[in-house]
């Protein structure tokens, strides 16, 4: 934000944000940096300590970052934004609102825990947001006084982790990566105020870098002086007092003296902030090395805004024009008061109204009544304008993510008319009245709270194209049902519900079909907040919350083999046969269990399969890589069926087939499959496919086949149109024309039929995964073709609608088809990694063994005690996981999950001893206890209110009458 007082220059303005894994000191180094700055708000001796951008009392509780927030520093005549981030990926949703709305990123490690995985995490988001990154090594000082490190011992150390993070960077195709030597090294912002650079002549580097008994320069220069004056402080206090006179009287420090009185620590960390301030080498590499907001719009505008083109032949090429016009003012950073005026609001939050301003820029009394009634809380939203000038009082227009400016009066429920009440520099925990804010600021803006749920792009013309979709971590997984304690209070949990929605920018409200409230959140922290704002701040009632509802898929046990799967389907010849209640249609299906590759490629490519096949579905929440790679001119139908391609080739590969003929035999046979892809399913864009029935002609008793078209493979490019209209003219040459028109009309049924198959699986009401179905549908003649329109109103009446009919038969066969081939449970696995002491090694494993968890590798820490364990968890033994590790390891252990992927339970749900080997294990099948796919089964049955088939009395002879005594 720049200084109102002084003439605007955009050039002086740095947007960052502050990016790292949990713990690794981001809160803490915004404390140094507002200390250091000239804002005056924090003492430099209470930063590190008063942790200022946690302004909850949660988050002061739990000593962690819950939510993004933003302040304006000065510095050098610079005026830098610092947004801070969370790093718990419970809270990742607040990373990717930071992200968007930033220019550079500062991603800080720890120099003692190294990269972990939240670190690929946020340098995945800063790569997709094309975000200039610089490395900050933190919490050097803790090779000293923990690992008793020498300076050379740790600059190998710091050296590795720059080369880890370049690795992982050059992995994503970024153009602005960190380079080994041009890396800034930093050091802490916890205890001890070091902050240093590296030295930049690359060349002499590397030269003394090589030779053998020769110490590297940065050894010499820089770590071996601050090594030497934390030794001395280690030693007695004489000996620690000599050497900070040293450096006093040497460098011609000004400290006080009673700084010099505490301590050996004190006095160490007193000398180090007026010899290396730690604010003084980050704010300045910001400065040098972050780009200005002219500078970063010029690269970021294909993220930010695409070109995209108008659909159909009625295109108002003024309305284009226009908005490629505002386009260019975005790509510019034009900030001139003429300028269409650009902003995106990336999160909504609510504040209490204490917090706003009593006195406005002229020193008038303000009110600041709350929009929401007798709730002291008001909606503002985080947002950045792009270009033009934005003032209070001003209409503006909300435009929604779906808005499409050449299709004119359709979109109108995708555009709202708003007037900005006020506009606020966010300082913090505090905020402060503007009179403007101009192209590169980042505001609050009041005014929004009734027309923007969670993002939106902000206009002044509504001939503009609204802002791409943040790409999200992970999805909502973690799903509870919620009502009131007293059903009176119906009504307030229901508002409740809707603010919370439109504060919080991950979770999400839905009602099931049995008609309860579900509460979605990313885990247990970020849910454990969402039901404590409920209570406390927009419900303020009592809640009920149950049990975490668990989302499981469902799928078949196929063969190990991809070519053993595709020949039992080719050649087997058993369909699951199915008729409609009136005897017309007859439905036979088979399936086949499709190559995992393949399936993971269909699911991670939901957004753009959307897109190409025309299907409106809400923004996913996952971090879709598909779209950053597409935007840069790549072809997303190309890539996308090259991928498929790639998938089911890498499949067969990996199957073990040894026979090149044999494995070609079977590519070609997938290559025919995928050119026979009617639709995707459930909702059109699932990991399950539809394949046309290969055409034979006519049935028996002149029945007719609902042969369909390959739809989505002519939309992936698998087959043209042309061949679709031959095969359709063959057909409708065979049959009379009115039995051939009634079957095209009853593709659409059968479509539904899959959908809703799909969608719901036999097991336990579950999605299906990973499935490939043919239904071949015959359909018979009326028995009188004459009276064909009395017969046709005749039936409706006696059995229901035909259409009807034949969508239940097909959704029939479908789920019987996938029940005789093997059904299996498909359960959601979490990505864990642990970080735990040697000694509580074993009590770490104690707790896994209990949650079924398959444990990956393990391994120690060059240098520390500490050992790092990798590990898969399931999502349903997750609940509860971190809280039971801190109590069996006194708290010394933690541990990080990320939704990783989705596996199938090995385990046979309907499971009956048949050998005698079983029989001698498990007993005769009467007394066999369901094993853990059934449990889980019988779990989502119940919870779904689905039969369950279990003994109410387990042992009837052996229950006895208990006597009456008189």
């Amino acid at each position: 934000m720049a200084d109102p007082t002084q003439e605007p220059d955009t050039r002086k303005l740095r947007n960052i944000c502050i990016l790292a894994h949990v713990d690794h000191g981001k809160t803490t180094l915004c404390d140094h940096l507002i200390s250091g700055s000239d804002s005056g708000i924090i003492h430099p001796k209470l930063a590190g300590r008063l942790r200022y951008m946690d302004s909850l009392l949660e988050e002061q509780r739990r000593a962690i970052t819950m939510k993004s927030s933003s302040i304006a520093l000065r510095h050098r005549g610079h005026s830098v934004t610092v947004i801070d981030s969370p790093g718990h990926m419970d809270f990742c949703s607040e990373v990717s609102t930071a992200a968007r709305l930033s220019d550079g990123a500062l991603i800080l490690v720890d120099a003692v825990e190294g990269v972990h995985i939240q670190t690929h995490a946020v340098l995945r988001q800063a790569w997709i947001e094309k975000l200039t990154p610089c490395l900050v090594i933190n919490k050097i000082d803790r090779l000293i006084s923990e690992l008793e490190m020498s300076p050379r011992e740790a600059y190998i150390r710091l050296l590795r982790i720059v080369h880890e993070v370049n690795n992982i960077v050059s992995a994503f195709k970024s153009v602005k990566y960190l380079n080994d030597v041009d890396a800034i090294l930093s050091g802490p912002a916890g205890a001890d105020d070091v902050a240093f650079e590296e030295i930049e002549d690359d060349e002499e580097l590397k030269g003394v870098a090589g030779l053998k008994k020769a110490r590297p320069m940065f050894v010499e220069f820089v770590l071996e002086p601050v090594w030497s004056v934390y030794q001395a402080a280690l030693k007695e206090r004489e000996a620690a007092e000599v050497v900070v006179n040293k450096v006093i009287k040497t460098f011609r420090l000004t400290i006080p003296p009673r700084d010099l009185k505490g301590d050996p620590k004190g006095m160490v960390q007193a000398v180090m902030s007026h010899w290396l301030p730690l604010h003084e080498a980050i704010l300045s590499m910001v400065i040098r090395c972050m780009p200005d907001p002219i500078a970063a719009q010029s690269y970021r505008i294909s993220r930010l805004l695409p070109k995209r083109e108008g659909v159909g032949d009625m295109v108002d090429s003024s309305v284009l024009a226009e908005a490629e016009k505002v386009r260019r003012s975005v790509e510019a950073c034009d900030s001139r008061p003429e300028a269409p005026c650009d902003a995106f609001v990336s999160k909504m939050f609510a504040v209490s109204t204490k917090m706003l301003p009593k006195y406005g820029l002229d020193g008038e009394v303000l009110d600041n009544t709350s929009d929401e009634g007798e709730l002291d809380e008001c909606f503002l939203a985080f947002a950045r304008i792009y270009s033009g000038v934005l003032r209070p009082g001003a209409k503006i227009y909300v435009l929604s993510a779906l808005y499409d400016p050449s299709k004119g009066e359709s979109m109108q429920k995708h555009i709202q008319v708003a007037t900005l009440q006020s506009l606020y520099l966010m300082m913090g925990q505090n905020l402060q009245h503007v009179p403007e804010a101009q192209a590169g600021d980042i505001v609050a803006i009041r005014g929004l709270g009734q027309q923007i749920l969670k993002t939106a792009t902000l206009s002044s013309t509504k001939n503009c194209w609204p802002f791409s979709s943040m790409s999200f971590q992970v999805s909502p997984t973690l799903k509870v049902a919620i009502e009131p304690s007293d059903p009176a209070d119906m009504g307030a949990l229901m508002k409740g519900l809707r603010l919370l929605n439109r504060a919080d920018p991950f979770v999400e409200v839905t009602v099931s079909a049995r008609g309860e409230h579900v509460l979605s959140a990313a885990g247990e922290v970020h849910l454990e907040r969402c039901i404590k704002d409920l209570k406390d701040r927009f419900a303020r009632v009592g809640l009920e919350v149950s049990k975490p509802l668990v989302s499981f898929k469902e799928t078949i046990l196929g063969d190990e083999s991809t070519l053993e799967n595709l020949k039992s389907f080719l050649a087997s010849s058993e369909y699951v046969e199915k008729a409609t209640q009136n005897g017309r249609c007859v439905v036979r299906v088979k399936v086949l269990k499709l190559p995992p590759s393949l399936t993971k490629v269909i699911d991670e490519s939901s957004r753009i399969l959307a897109d190409i096949l025309g299907v409106k579905v809400e923004t996913s929440k996952s971090l879709d890589t598909q779209v950053a790679s597409t935007e840069e001119g790549e072809d997303p139908i190309e890539t996308l069926r090259k991928r498929m391609m790639e998938a089911v080739e890498s499949d067969i590969l990996s199957s073990g087939e040894t026979d090149k003929d044999r494995a070609e035999k079977c590519k070609l046979q997938w290559q025919k499959l995928l050119k026979r892809i009617w639709a995707l399913g459930p909702w059109h864009i699932g990991p399950n496919i539809l394949l046309t029935p290969e055409i034979k002609g006519k049935g028996t008793d002149s029945s007719v086949l609902i042969c369909g078209s390959s739809h989505v493979s002519e939309r992936l490019g698998f087959v043209d149109a042309s061949e679709n209209e031959n095969a359709a003219a063959e057909t409708s040459s065979e049959v009379t024309e009115a039995l051939y028109a009634e079957a095209e009309r009853l593709q659409s049924s059968v479509l539904s039929g899959f959908q809703l198959a799909t969608a719901a699986g036999p097991l336990c009401d579950e999605p299906m995964w990973g499935l490939a179905f043919v239904v071949e549908a015959y359909i018979s003649p009326l028995p009188a073709q004459s009276d064909d329109s009395e017969t046709s109103h005749q039936q409706p009446e006696q059995y229901g609608i035909f259409t009807g009919q034949v969508m239940t038969a097909v959704k029939d066969a479908c789920r019987a088809a996938v029940l005789q081939k093997q059904p299996r449970l498909v359960e959601a696995m979490y990505f864990c990694e642990l970080i735990t002491p040697t000694e509580q090694l074993g009590n770490m494993y104690a707790v896994l063994g209990r949650r079924r968890t398959k444990v990956l590798k393990e391994e120690m820490q060059e240098g520390s005690p500490l050992f790092t364990v990798h590990a898969y968890v399931p999502v349903a033994e997750s609940f509860g996981f971190a809280d039971e590790l801190r109590r069996w390891t006194a708290g010394a252990a933690s541990a990080l999950l990320v939704l990783s992927h989705w596996e199938a339970l090995d385990k046979d749900p309907f499971f009956v001893p048949k050998t005698d080997e079983e029989k001698e294990e498990f007993g005769d099948g009467s007394s066999v206890p369901p094993n853990t796919a059934r449990k889980l089964i019988n779990a989502v049955r119940r919870q779904k209110g689905l039969p369950v088939e279990e003994k109410v009395v387990q042992h009837a002879t052996k229950q006895r009458t208990l006597a009456r005594k008189v």
